[in-house]
């Protein structure tokens, strides 16, 4: 079909909208809607809509357990290996350690909708928008002297997909609807006149080694979709696998899916009668009762949080041009625009009943994406969840915790398994079968990922102050965490740096190498972001179990290992060292900063109470220099701001937009990967506010570029609530509300206050920090 001339026009203007002047050609420029379960990428073409799908449980594979049986008889091998330096060996003996399979297995795209409207379309004032305060994706254009307008909507109470088509003249809509999938032998055929349905399996699969996942040689799950078409006039009339209607005055599609996913044990569900329910649930709702249930539950979550950073004078351009023009010119709002995207992003793509957001959220349409587009868990799935803390999003969190309840089960199988060790265990990623042990390569043997999440839940109750969230659900993941260090750290033996110490081995500092005796080399022992990760679990840890009056012994255990952990320690170059030894790094430009996890997002390293590691973790910034890739730009922006330097998070801010974004906002490795998008969103708070357990410090990282703003609802450690203004690049008011009675320490550059917090009252203080009455 030929491409529809548009012309272009000037919307109103709106601080909370992306809208382009153009249909979207490739998939990086089309639109995200999602509720956490269903995905969809809007592309809003004239002639014919693309509406691109996925559904949360549909992955690669089927039911498996990866445990190697001959990985713990080769432990001490490796161990002795790497504690003699001869790593290129050590390197090797990892594939006899290795998760059956090696690889994990990918996350797939579900089926596409797509619209074909009768003719030759030409349009003008042509407008595809997304409005994060809605949630809704619209196309709206005029066509032989009458103006159309799509709306799209994922709402999560009602679980279908809606489309409505409508224009401001009778019978004027003319539509053709059709499924399509990508995944051989997927059936589709019309049900009445009025109703499409999709079937299938995911079918074996030989992947190649180099797209980073798995291959499965038998049927995975099934899979199910049922779209409604409901006309207002007109006629609706079924032809082989299309739906068609003629002369409405308007149009209602409802679209569900579902998978035969039950729990990562469990694939027997009857996914066409899932489907089914989702669809009957929405039945008998008016498409203006259902976009009003969306709005409710989408607004009662996002309006929690409102930033102003200047002006929003460049609203009026497409998003598009704003986002090419970041590369000569500054554009605060745009920095706010981006900001609540994080926040829009991460409430579409994970709610309670969903799967936890993944490489790319909920959005995919390749068979073989990126990495699989899984969850990696070095980095990445952490950096996902940074933003629902301090962008008071805390019902996306749910997906998280159920994926390492089951990481519990499936870790702690690894654990005895792989390491001969209590507690539970997981490398460097999973999978919708929660894998947990080393995959990919040699890179694979690092242990740390139980260890990271059971701290981030620990950092959850910190937020929240929820005592039965702590007992309930992170401190078993905490205590299992803590069980799997305590045995799997062993004595650094004499010859060593630091002999007599306790260290983890195998060790990695992800993803990065060094240079040993003239080759490359990943793996070592007791790399610092080990080191400092296991302190922070065991702070957390003794911190949490005297609350809990429990395991007084695994206290007493944790309390004396605490003491025989190496220091961290600055190289010859000032830097906080990344190894055990001060290593040549292989990349000195490296992606990863995982060694200064103690900085950002961990809270050990600090410019006002570790003045000089500060400064050791500020060197290694400056030595491992702004470039990288979009998630990388997002964490470096996060630690400057815990350096207090906010100039130079905002010019790092300036280079993901400018060279890290694309059309539709998405975050690009490249290619696209959702993480620098949360990542980024949270560190753009970290910029406005930073808080500890009794200590809030204000504006503690403003650029200079940034002299006017206000932002409302930031969440902070210790179950608060804060709004903020300033102007002239100082703070004018602040208003902060406590769910708890607490005391609290207020610090705002050099001037600091102790307040006395009671529980629901609010406290508005003034530009001095003193107390307004």
């Amino acid at each position: 079909m030929a491409t529809p001339a548009i012309a272009q026009s000037e919307p109103a203007s709106d601080a909370l909208t992306l809208w382009y002047r153009q249909a979207a050609t490739q998939w990086t420029e089309a639109l995200p809607v999602g509720n956490g379960r269903l995905g969809a990428m809007v592309f809003g073409g004239l002639g014919e809509e693309r509406i691109q799908i996925n559904e949360a449980s549909l992955w690669g594979g089927s039911v498996h357990n990866y445990v190697n049986p001959d990985a713990h008889s080769r432990l001490e091998r490796l161990r002795e290996l790497i504690f003699a330096g001869r790593v290129a060996e050590a390197e090797k003996l990892t594939g006899e350690m290795m998760g059956q399979p090696p690889l994990l297995m990918p996350y797939q795209p579900f089926c596409d909708l797509r619209l074909i409207f009768e003719g030759d379309v030409a349009g003008t004032n042509y407008r595809r928008s997304l409005s994060l305060d809605e949630a809704v994706a619209a196309v709206t254009y005029d066509a032989n002297g009458i103006g159309f307008r799509r709306e799209v909507i994922v709402p999560h109470p009602d679980q279908v997909l809606a489309i409505r088509l409508t224009a401001d003249r009778p019978g004027k809509q003319n539509v053709t609807i059709r499924l399509d999938s990508p995944h051989p032998k997927a059936m589709m055929e019309s049900v009445g006149q009025d109703g499409l349905r999709l079937t299938g399996q995911i079918q074996p699969r030989d992947n190649p080694a180099n797209s980073w996942s798995g291959s499965w040689k038998e049927p995975g799950l099934h899979y199910a979709a049922i779209a409604r078409v409901f006309a207002e006039k007109g006629t609706v009339i079924a032809e082989g696998s299309s739906i068609k209607v003629r002369d409405a005055d308007a149009v209602t599609i409802l679209f569900s899916g579902a998978t035969s996913f039950r729990t990562y044990k469990d694939i027997e569900g009857d996914a066409g009668r899932q489907a089914q329910h989702f669809l009957d649930r929405a039945l008998g709702k008016s498409y203006s009762e259902m976009r009003a249930r969306h709005l409710a539950d989408h607004q009662a979550i996002f309006r929690r949080v409102d930033l102003k950073l200047g002006a929003d004078s460049k609203a009026a351009y497409p998003t598009d041009i704003r986002i090419a023009g970041a590369k000569t010119a500054d554009d605060p709002s745009l920095a706010a625009l981006y900001f609540q995207f994080g926040r829009y992003l991460l409430i579409a793509s994970s709610r309670p009943g969903g799967q936890p957001a993944n490489l790319q959220g909920i959005w995919n349409e390749r068979l073989l994406p990126p990495w699989g587009s899984k969850w990696t868990t070095n980095i990445n799935l952490q950096m996902n969840y940074w933003l629902a803390e301090n962008g008071a999003m805390w019902e996306t969190l749910q997906p998280l915790w159920d994926l390492i309840t089951d990481l519990q089960e499936t870790g702690a199988q690894t654990a005895r398994v792989h390491y001969g060790a209590r507690g539970w265990v997981l490398h460097h990623n999973t999978d919708l079968w929660r894998a947990t042990t080393p995959v990919d390569g040699p890179w694979g043997h690092w242990p740390m990922g139980a260890v990271w999440l059971a701290h981030q839940m620990w950092d959850h109750y910190r937020f929240s102050l929820d005592e039965q969230f702590l007992r309930s659900r992170a401190y078993p993941a905490m205590r299992g965490a803590m069980l799997f260090v305590l045995d799997s750290l062993v004595e650094a033996p004499t010859g060593t740096r630091f002999a007599g110490k306790l260290v983890t081995n195998p060790s990695f500092s992800p993803e990065n190498s060094f240079m040993l005796n003239g080759q490359k080399a990943l793996l070592t022992y007791g790399a610092t972001m080990d080191l400092e990760l296991i302190a922070a679990l065991f702070e957390s840890f003794v911190q949490a179990s005297r609350q809990l009056s429990s395991d007084a012994d695994i206290r007493t255990a944790v309390l004396q290992a605490k003491d025989r952990l190496p220091p961290l320690q600055v190289g010859s170059r000032g830097q906080l060292q990344e190894w055990i030894e001060d290593y040549p790094e292989a990349e000195p430009d490296h992606r990863h900063v995982s060694h200064l996890w103690a900085l950002y997002p961990g809270q050990a390293i600090s410019p006002i109470r570790t003045p000089a590691l500060a400064a050791a973790a500020r060197r290694s910034l400056e030595l491992r220099g702004d470039a990288g890739t979009g998630w990388s730009k997002a964490w470096k922006i996060a630690l400057w701001a815990r350096l207090l330097d906010g100039d130079h998070a905002h010019l790092l801010l300036q280079s993901l937009l400018a060279e890290s974004t694309l059309p539709n906002m998405f975050d690009t490795h490249p290619p696209f990967q959702i993480d620098g998008n949360f990542g980024a969103a949270a560190a753009i708070v970290e910029m406005l506010l930073q808080s500890g357990d009794d200590e809030i410090h204000l504006l503690p990282a403003l650029p200079k570029a940034w002299p006017e703003g206000r932002v409302r609802g930031l969440r902070a450690r210790g179950d608060l609530t804060l709004d903020i203004e300033w102007g002239g690049g100082h703070l004018s008011a602040a208003k902060l509300k406590s769910n708890r009675t607490r005391k609290v320490l207020i610090r705002h550059r050099e001037r600091s206050v102790e307040l006395n917090l009671i529980a629901g009252r609010q406290i508005q203080l003034t530009a001095d920090l003193s107390i307004k009455s």
